[in-house]
């Protein structure tokens, strides 16, 4: 320590004198001044050591004094433990000795330089200040009023900041800032400002104090001075302490005054420096300035963090949020924002405000549903709010275009007068709502709507499509009369002669009086249809309809006109082409010319090998060759049909009609063949007993009548009377069957083939027996039953049971055991149905078992069969869309579930939105994911499991790009909302556990 040399000042003009005298040359004095030297030399071991030799020599006074001093001085140098008590001794041992202030103030500093503030207040206490030069004195005060500072007794350090700072020595800058300081925590605003500017005069405090001034200007709530001090100083340049808070205080103090503008400035200039962090009332009060200035991109920003508590920043925070947002236009974030401040009820006001333009926002985004039950909250809420008048008229807009037609139909149940816009509502939300039964083969559920939605006929154009589809679902439910009065109706209605219903009515008529074989007034429908399309870009179903009134003509006998029809098919159709072929021979037969019959069956079989029509060409074929007596090629053409189509239909009259065709060539053996082939693989087919009698004949020219008599009695056995028990009691059995009776009608099939195990009626009686227990709910016993059919080739019955198995398989999970099953049964469908059932099938089991490309041929397939059973196009486009994605077509699936989502309402569609989003997501997309959900989710809110699944996606989406709160407000709606347990309980999982 070199303060000692200073302090000692006092001490060493004692000594001088005394030095100067004739005595130096002394013993005493020649010692004393050895150890100063010792001292002065930083050797205070060795001072110490010496000082106890020196003061048991024979010392003065004065010499006494200042050997004693410089003992405690060296003993607190090297950290005696006794160093502070002989200090101490000296002070109290010599009174007012001149050299006891600075022996205190020596003790007090060294216990201050080293920062035990509690004993250097003890040692400056000892020091007498009168006796102290001016800079002494204040540089004492000061410390003593430091050292309480650094204790934080700023009560007792004041006093001595406010004395040291009077004597206007160098140190009194401290003390103005110090007691400045104390002041502003105590709240003494005027003291701290008038200390703290006097501190701030000097070069040192010049940079240090302008922050302290600056807050304490608007503590003061003199903006105008915080702005005044404040800017010019930022302007300079200076490298001022904290310039950050003068940027603080100053945006604090323009948003008192409104000028936003610089406000913004200042609030981002304080969070660019990194060097502090904005409380949630400062972030919301930097949101607020960024949104008056328009900046609401950057207001996003900072209110999305004042919003994230449940308190009234965050209620007033989220409502600028939500505006912030539509402003932007992005209605999601604003949807979300509303919602949440208007759970708040800190003000009122705007949690009224919010949740109407949450409503509104929703309908913006096309969310009808969520927007109708917000519109419904804030009119029972609100029943005289500001904006009820609006929300009503919305809510009429949102129940037309809501997805949630039976709460749109409740909703305006309860209104008692219903204003010319709900009723026109009404109208088109109950024809929407009667569409979905129908969809969903609900004919009972979907009249009832129509006919609601013609008790309110505001819109003609409506009224005219319910008269339609009415009749469209009499004519899916059989009731054919209902239907033709339901076409009628619109008829009558007097619309536009190339309205589309109208045209569409044509259509749906001609096939009700078809039906009803009405083929007249068939046949005029029909040709009406096709006239008034002959000319449209949109053909719709032109090409059935000229199959149907060719099909009309024919049944009339009108042979010319219907083969002009069939002919004009294959040349205008693009479908249809392989019936309409079939068709024109048939007529062409009819008209005697069959070489021309024989050719169009030629095109038929060789141009359409997968036709449903392809049997009956090929036995139609035979059958002219057999009417032009070429027996030997109708031969060949039976025998292409029984080894090509073994499980066809026409096998038992292919095989009697290739028996007359060798029985006109005599071959009567063969002849013999196909008659036994019938009597014993077909004994209950409609020719057996033409078979029989054929037989009969034929083995008589050839003098085996004796074989006769075995197949007379197989027959009577396999055909039995009409009264016979056998056949009453098989009778009785489809009976219980066809009335749904399923237990029932199986124990009698099964009782039937115990009593008759050689019945001609077998096969039969297998399949409606397997039928019947899997109907029941016993699979088990109903699948043995068709494998019974399986072991029978010859079987008609075998193709069904085939099928049947595939299902059963499928729906156990036994995917690769269904798909033989399946493969045999789509080759040999007899009807689009079962064509459709079993590719459906095959696409799924194929799927199941990982053979994603037959999966994706399958599904494009089924695509060809549209409308044949109900959703088996969503259903290929999903399955094609998730083998695409398993085998790494990711950009190809994307375009499949496109197309699905695009044109398929339906469950598949759900899936598939929340697919094309997942796809988006793990590509890193995550604003595409979120468009296609805002985009697109609104129709499927009715599948709340997938509607679930797409919301916890688009949280995962905010919380992966930082959104955390409209994460959590979306999961909170999904909480709030869902209907969906699942999926609610995986929300509020996520709730608990966000990252």
């Amino acid at each position: 320590m070199k303060n000692y040399l200073v302090l000692l000042a006092g001490l060493v003009i004692s000594t001088d004198v005394f030095s100067q005298s004739t005595l130096y040359q002394t013993s005493s004095q020649q010692a004393l001044d050895y150890n100063l030297e010792l001292f002065d030399k930083q050797l205070f071991s060795a001072s110490l050591y010496d000082n106890s030799r020196l003061l048991n020599q024979n010392l003065n006074s004065e010499q006494q004094k200042s050997a004693t001093l410089h003992q405690a001085m060296a003993a607190l140098e090297i950290e005696s433990p006794d160093g502070p008590g002989l200090m101490k001794s000296y002070i109290f041992e010599n009174g007012n000795h001149p050299t006891v202030a600075t022996a205190g103030l020596y003790l007090g500093d060294h216990f201050f330089y080293k920062r035990n503030y509690s004993e250097a207040i003890e040692g400056y206490a000892l020091v007498k200040t009168n006796g102290l030069a001016e800079t002494n004195k204040a540089e004492v005060l000061f410390k003593q009023g430091y050292s309480h500072f650094q204790l934080k007794n700023n009560a007792a350090a004041a006093p001595f900041f406010d004395q040291a700072k009077t004597l206007n020595q160098p140190i009194s800058a401290d003390a103005y800032y110090y007691s400045g300081f104390i002041a502003m925590q105590n709240g003494n605003s005027s003291k701290a400002i008038t200390d703290l500017q006097a501190a701030g005069k000097t070069s040192f405090y010049a940079t240090k104090v302008p922050y302290l001034l600056t807050a304490l200007y608007y503590q003061e709530g003199n903006y105008d001075q915080v702005i005044g001090y404040a800017e010019p100083l930022l302007a300079s340049g200076q490298n001022l302490d904290r310039k950050e808070t003068i940027n603080l205080y100053l945006a604090e103090a323009y948003y008192a005054k409104k000028d936003f503008a610089n406000a913004s400035k200042n609030y981002d200039a304080f969070i660019n420096s990194k060097k502090g962090t904005l409380s949630r009332e400062e972030v919301y009060k930097a949101g607020i300035s960024f949104f008056e200035i328009g900046n609401y991109q950057r207001a996003t920003d900072y209110l999305k963090v004042s919003a994230s508590a449940t308190d009234e920043i965050g209620q007033s925070s989220s409502y600028y949020l939500g505006h912030a947002y539509l402003k932007l236009e992005n209605y999601q974030f604003a949807a979300t924002s509303f919602q949440a401040a208007s759970k708040s009820s800190f003000n009122k006001q705007i949690q009224e405000e919010s949740l109407f333009n949450f409503a509104k926002t929703n309908l913006q985004r096309g969310t009808f549903s969520t927007a109708i039950a917000a519109l419904d909250e804030y009119i029972d809420t609100y029943p005289s709010g500001k904006n009820r008048q609006e929300a009503e008229t919305l809510l009429s807009e949102a129940l037309v275009n809501s997805s949630d037609y039976l709460r749109a139909i409740e909703q305006m149940d309860r209104i008692q007068n219903k204003s010319p816009r709900i009723r026109a509502a009404y109208q088109k939300v109950a024809f929407y709502q009667a569409m979905v039964y129908y969809r969903d083969q609900k004919y009972k559920q979907a009249l009832a709507l129509l006919d609601k939605s013609q008790a309110f006929p505001e819109d003609r154009d409506l009224l005219l499509e319910t008269h339609f589809w009415k009749g469209e679902i009499y004519t899916a439910d059989g009731n054919l009369p209902q239907a033709i009065r339901s076409y009628e109706a619109l008829r009558a209605t007097n619309p536009a002669t190339n309205h589309p219903f109208l045209i569409k009515s044509h259509y749906g008529l001609g096939y009700a009086y078809f039906n009803s074989q009405n083929y007249p007034k068939a046949e005029e429908q029909f040709r009406t249809y096709i006239q008034k399309l002959s000319q449209a870009s949109e053909k719709q179903y032109f090409d059935d309809a000229l199959l149907r009134l060719g099909d009309c003509q024919y049944v009339q006998k009108k042979f010319g006109e219907a083969a002009s029809t069939f002919q004009r098919a294959i040349s205008e159709s693009t479908t249809g082409k392989d019936y309409a072929y079939y068709r024109l021979a048939v007529v062409q037969n009819f008209q005697s010319q069959n070489n021309e019959a024989l050719s169009n069956l030629e095109k038929l079989i060789s141009g359409f090998p997968s036709s449903l029509y392809i049997e009956d060409a090929m036995f139609q074929r035979g059958q002219i060759f057999l009417e032009e007596v070429r027996y030997s090629e109708a031969s060949r053409a039976f025998s292409d049909l029984i080894a090509s189509r073994p499980n066809s239909p026409f096998i038992p009259y292919a095989l009697e009609s290739r028996a007359v065709a060798n029985f006109s060539m005599q071959n009567y053996d063969q002849t013999i063949a196909d008659y036994k082939l019938i009597l014993d693989n077909h004994p209950n087919a409609e020719n057996s007993e033409t078979a029989l009698k054929g037989l009969q004949e034929t083995l008589a020219l050839q003098g085996r009548s004796a074989e006769f008599g075995d197949y007379l009695a197989r027959y009577k056995g396999a055909n039995p009377g009409t009264g016979n028990v056998q056949s009453l009691e098989f009778e009785a059995a489809k009976s219980l069957y066809f009335d749904k009776n399923y237990t029932q009608a199986a124990i009698a099939f099964e009782n039937y083939l115990r009593s008759y195990p050689q019945s001609g009626q077998r096969a039969d009686a297998f399949y409606f027996a397997g039928d019947a227990y899997v109907l029941a709910g016993d699979v088990e016993k109903g699948l043995g039953f068709f494998r019974q059919l399986e072991k029978e080739p010859s079987s008609p019955q075998r193709a069904r049971a085939m099928q049947k198995i595939g299902i059963i398989e499928l729906e156990r999970g036994n995917y690769a055991a269904a798909i033989p099953y399946l493969e045999s049964a789509s080759q040999n469908a007899r009807s689009k149905v079962e064509e459709v059932e079993a590719v459906q099938g095959l696409m799924i089991a194929n799927f199941e078992t990982k053979n994603y490309q037959q999966a994706i041929a399958n599904a494009e397939r089924l695509m060809t069969l549209d409308g044949i059973i109900p959703e088996s196009t969503p259903k290929a486009l999903l399955t094609k869309a998730k083998a695409q994605r398993e085998i790494n077509q990711k950009s190809q699936a994307e375009l499949t579930l496109q197309n699905l989502v695009a044109d398929h309402k339906t469950i598949q569609g759900a899936e598939g939105l929340y697919l094309l989003a997942l796809s988006h997501q793990e590509k890193g997309d995550f604003n595409k994911s979120n468009d296609a959900i805002f985009d697109n989710s609104g129709p499927f809110a009715d599948y709340d499991y997938w509607y679930g699944k797409m919301f916890l996606l688009l949280a995962d989406n905010y919380q992966k790009t930082g959104e955390d709160f409209q994460a959590k407000a979306t999961l909170e709606s999904i909480v709030e909302r869902s209907t969906n347990a699942e999926i609610k309980a995986e929300a509020e999982a996520k709730l608990k556990t966000p990252n």
